[in-house]
């Protein structure tokens, strides 16, 4: 039996791993949770799993959490540290990274340094300390299992073939909601618009990323810490989703991995690898699917895909500064405190007022991100 700790337990990822977990009883047990704010979520996720440890990062809230699960045995921690916990449990084989953003890099960094596999769903880890986050794992031999559907597809693709044997990476994108809007039609996007999602179901946070596609352009970057920083990268828009991502190879074969659009079947994959459990999910029925469409991205439309790949090619602090910057942004346009095409400006003028450094220690990924959070919040400020 694999003993897991999750972080993010009350998110989109998190919930679903519990839901793969609570299906294979005889396989998984969960020994470790952490959550953000939800305390009603939480608390019957606690009540239901039973955790020996339960992490809340809102610490305002961990006296309400008490309250309600006070008949039971499990050890209540807090903020930062109590991730950190969660994260480096001595009995636990796996930690499930679900956290949202660059909150997911302090825990995941901690979880390689004690030697524990990573199932890493927070794409931020390696997109803003990628190198940092990889020396940790080969120090202590650690594994990261990649739970993004596409880098699940890329990683099962990959299975007993030769790293050098890559032509290159083919990353499927589904367009988002707004595949085929116009310029024009792009000028008046509301916040309820882009929370749309045609094929899946995730956090608001995500999901605005994936209508401007600094999703892909995210994965881009964890694509290429996971896979080979020389190995080239495509991207390629497949609105139905059913492609998860393809790989080919130097004798021009592609390999391509298919499924249903469930995250349930990657985080199932990576709790149970090198091994596949039986998944109680529908099966692919192509013949209903019908047509497999493929387009090529549009930079016009999606400046923010971009503003990753130049990001990941500048290298050192500026893919940290990316997702900083993006992050604020996003969050001041469903505050609605911005329109939905000042996201990509804010992060290109951010970019633009940065002098990368190289990333010789954590502290200097700090430092980038919390500076590129502050000058986004100094931009908004003073442009809106």
């Amino acid at each position: 039996m694999k003993k897991i700790s999750l972080l993010g337990s009350t998110g989109s990822i998190g919930v679903s791993t519990l839901d793969v977990v609570e299906r294979n009883p005889e396989s998984f047990q969960i020994l470790a949770l952490s959550a953000g704010s939800n305390v009603d979520l939480f608390a019957e996720q606690i009540r239901k799993f039973k955790p020996q440890i339960a992490a809340l990062f809102d610490s305002k809230k961990v006296s309400l959490l008490k309250e309600k699960i006070s008949d039971l045995d499990v050890e209540v921690l807090s903020g930062e540290k109590g991730m950190v916990s969660v994260a480096t449990h001595p009995e636990v084989d796996v930690v499930v990274s679900g956290v949202v953003g660059s909150a997911g890099l302090l825990p995941a960094i901690h979880a390689l340094k004690a030697g524990k596999n990573l199932a890493l769903a927070n794409k931020e880890t390696l997109v803003i300390a990628g190198e940092l986050v990889l020396k940790e794992a080969e120090k202590t031999n650690s594994q990261i299992i990649p739970i993004d559907s596409e880098h699940s597809a890329i990683f099962q693709a990959l299975n007993g073939e030769k790293q050098e044997r890559i032509k290159k990476i083919i990353l499927t994108a589904s367009g988002g909601p707004f595949r085929t809007y116009s310029l024009d039609q792009m000028e008046n996007i509301k916040v309820k618009d882009a929370l749309n999602h045609p094929n899946w179901d995730m956090g608001s946070k995500i999901t605005i990323d994936s209508s401007t596609m600094m999703n892909k352009g995210l994965e881009y970057i964890e694509a290429k810490w996971l896979f080979g920083i020389e190995t080239p990268v495509e991207i390629i828009v497949h609105a139905q989703s059913i492609i998860h991502s393809m790989i080919e190879f130097v004798d021009t074969s592609i390999m391509a991995q298919l499924g249903i659009p469930d995250m349930r079947v990657p985080i199932a994959y990576a709790l149970s690898y090198p091994d596949r459990f039986e998944c109680d999910l529908p099966s692919l029925d192509l013949a209903t699917m019908g047509n497999l469409t493929f387009e090529a991205p549009d930079f016009e439309r999606f400046p923010c895909l971009q503003l990753a790949i130049d990001a990941m090619d500048i290298g050192k602090t500026m893919p940290a500064v990316l997702n900083a910057a993006n992050e604020i942004a996003v969050q001041a346009f469903l505050d609605e405190l911005i329109p939905y095409k000042d996201i990509a400006e804010l992060i290109r003028m951010v970019m633009q007022n940065h002098s990368p450094s190289p990333l010789n220690e954590l502290q200097d990924v700090l430092d980038a991100d919390q500076w590129a959070r502050e000058e986004t919040t100094k931009l908004i400020t003073v442009t809106h």
